[in-house]
């Protein structure tokens, strides 16, 4: 054969060659595209099939749910629960946290009024004790209302309340005393634990309203027992049996002759120091002289209770 006719025949068989496996390519092509077109549209059927079914199944779950009107409270709890723990989820940790600790009730539990709900004679005096002994307005203006309240009913004057918590605790609803008495006028909680049952225990005795009002039951007490008010107070400190008081019944009276001026419309200066009445003799009116006293008042109360 001449080697022209070889050329030729290879050729022949190149071209043959590559003319099938373009037709090879072309039909893997053709099948792989027809796989993919089938295998698509029998996702998309079963995709549309899958949520046509879900669709029906939450048909079903709606009606049902209607027609019970408890199924579709708690649902309808459940989804604003949801919604609202996921607005929590994105708040501020700060706002997270006031939202937490808020309590809008907790208004109830302030001691406080308002000094323009006082009448003229309550607002001076409140105004006064408040610069006096530096305490908010408001807190004062209650125990002042209280003491106006509480003396009506206990025929005690309402300067005298006032004037026992300012030489007891300064109005300080916390204070205590080296023997135990405490709050506004230094009760002996423990002595007197039977006076705080009408208001729930002891732990009331840190109550301003309450301490005023069981003070004022002791004092009327003490009174009653020595006969005056001189005398009265000298046995409300713990000094009804001893020759001296330490000069607490002259403060006393001293701070409730200056509230008396205030309510009848006086100026008095708020750190003056004013003269008592007469019949008063003049002690020592000295924080010092007054705390001698002091060791004996829960001797003195439990023997009032005997």
């Amino acid at each position: 054969m001449a080697f022209s006719q070889v050329i030729q025949v290879a050729r022949k068989a190149t071209t043959q060659s590559a003319t099938l496996a373009r037709s090879v390519r072309h039909a893997a092509a053709q099948s792989t595209s027809v796989f993919l077109r089938d295998v698509g549209q029998g996702l998309l059927e079963v995709s549309h099939n899958t949520l046509a079914l879900i669709g029906l199944v939450l048909a079903a779950v709606l009606l049902f749910a209607a027609g019970h009107a408890d199924l579709r409270h708690e649902a309808e709890a459940w989804t604003l629960g949801w919604l609202q723990a996921r607005h929590e989820a994105r708040a501020e940790p700060a706002d997270a946290l006031a939202a937490e600790l808020s309590e809008p009730d907790a208004i109830a539990r302030a001691t406080a009024s308002d000094p323009k709900e006082l009448s003229r004679q309550q607002a001076a005096v409140a105004q006064w004790l408040s610069h006096r002994y530096r305490v908010a307005p408001e807190p004062v203006s209650r125990l002042v209302q209280e003491a106006w309240s509480v003396g009506q009913k206990a025929g005690l004057d309402p300067t005298l309340i006032l004037a026992i918590m300012a030489i007891e605790s300064s109005f300080n609803p916390f204070a205590q005393s080296a023997v135990g008495a405490q709050g506004l006028m230094q009760v002996m909680t423990k002595v007197h634990n039977d006076k705080y049952e009408a208001f729930g225990g002891n732990h009331a005795a840190f109550d301003p309203v309450t301490n005023l009002r069981v003070g004022v039951q002791v004092l009327k007490e003490c009174i009653a027992r020595a006969g005056n008010l001189e005398d009265g107070l000298r046995y409300y400190v713990g000094a009804g049996n001893q020759a001296e008081d330490g000069g607490y019944a002259a403060k006393v009276l001293s701070e409730q002759n200056a509230l008396r001026l205030v309510a009848s419309g006086k100026a008095v200066p708020q750190r003056a120091v004013l003269n008592v009445a007469p019949a008063v003799p003049k002690v020592d009116a000295t924080p010092a002289a007054i705390s001698l006293a002091e060791p004996l008042r829960a001797a003195q109360q439990v023997a009032m209770l005997r």
